[in-house]
């Protein structure tokens, strides 16, 4: 009689629903990002005018540019330069400026601190505002206050970013000082100094982004509260609160988080236009300085790390998603 001797085979490891969404939504991310600074990559070196006469500036012998081109491999086909570049950004070495003779991630660390506060600060306008005032019309449809909050929302889609921030400085920064128009100070060494320096700027670029909050706040809630489960919530004898709060607000957060995740690329490429308006030393001083002085190797730092932060958002919204509904990350992890 012979024993057969059977291996045993591995069990599966079988990751949970939301584990399994994160991995997933983590893994397009970073193939997104890849594709991303491809096109940066290759975007930074199709613009006009040849980078080693950037850099060398009034010394532009044949000699000169054959030797800077050497030094930063200009001569090598466009795969090699990305491959060095992608390893060396792996390290964080986004190389050098050639306006300032710096790394570029010394200057995006200065920067970003300055960029992400007002980012910030817009963003908790935006939602604060645009949220409550889309409530309240949605609550009180028909009557005086829905008026108002759609008058202020056309407002703040229609006026442009640039005369705001100037109609600001005027009223607030000259006529009555009470703000600052200009200049930056970080929160930690004054913080009354820096809201002082800081509100305006949040102000115009969060404007905006509240009023697409607060009119698609105000459609979802509308639907939210003809729906079944907030006439059956109602019947139970809940209160007015608890059906507005617990049942039709959190439904309708999907649809806000939707927009706010796609809005923050608005609030991105405006930051370019509010810091140079109130002369803050961000992202966008930093673009708009590297694009007149052709300082290549800046752009395409700050353009990569946007990039970066914009998948970065979008996936920070995905789990957000599943944390509000969570047949969302069920049906994702199917």
């Amino acid at each position: 009689m012979s024993l057969s001797l059977k291996t045993a085979r591995p069990v599966p490891v079988r990751l949970s629903p939301m584990t399994s969404y994160l991995l997933t939504r983590i893994r397009q991310s970073l193939i997104t990002l890849v594709l991303v600074s491809m096109v940066v990559f290759a975007g930074i070196r199709a613009l006009p005018g040849d980078p080693a006469l950037a850099l060398a500036g009034e010394e532009r012998s044949p000699a000169a540019l054959a030797a800077i081109r050497a030094d930063y491999g200009l001569d090598d086909n466009i795969a090699v330069q990305y491959g060095r570049f992608i390893g060396h950004a792996i390290t964080g070495d986004l190389g050098t400026s050639s306006r300032t003779g710096l790394p570029v991630a010394d200057a995006i660390t200065a920067a970003l601190p300055v960029t992400l506060e007002l980012a910030a600060l817009s963003l908790l306008l935006a939602v604060v505002v645009g949220i409550g005032a889309g409530i309240v019309a949605a609550v009180r449809r028909g009557r005086p206050e829905e008026w108002l909050a759609n008058a202020l929302a056309l407002l703040g889609l229609s006026v442009p970013t640039f005369w705001l921030g100037m109609v600001l400085v005027l009223g607030f920064a000259i006529a009555l000082p009470v703000f600052s128009a200009s200049g930056y100070v970080p929160f930690a060494a004054d913080p009354p100094d820096n809201l002082r320096r800081m509100v305006l700027p949040a102000v115009v670029l969060g404007s905006g982004l509240a009023a697409v909050v607060m009119r698609q706040t105000r459609a979802a809630m509308l639907d939210s509260l003809s729906a079944d489960y907030v006439r059956t919530a109602r019947a139970k004898g809940l209160s007015r609160r608890e059906v507005i709060g617990t049942h039709a607000l959190r439904n309708s957060l999907v649809t806000v988080v939707t927009v706010l995740g796609l809005q923050l690329g608005h609030l991105i490429s405006g930051a370019v236009v509010t810091e140079q308006i109130f002369v803050l030393p961000g992202f966008g001083k930093l673009t708009i300085d590297a694009v007149f002085t052709r300082d290549y190797a800046t752009l395409q730092g700050v353009v990569l790390c946007t990039s970066a932060a914009y998948i970065l958002i979008n996936l920070l919204v995905d789990v957000a998603y599943s944390l509000i509904d969570p047949r969302i990350r069920l049906g994702g992890a199917r």
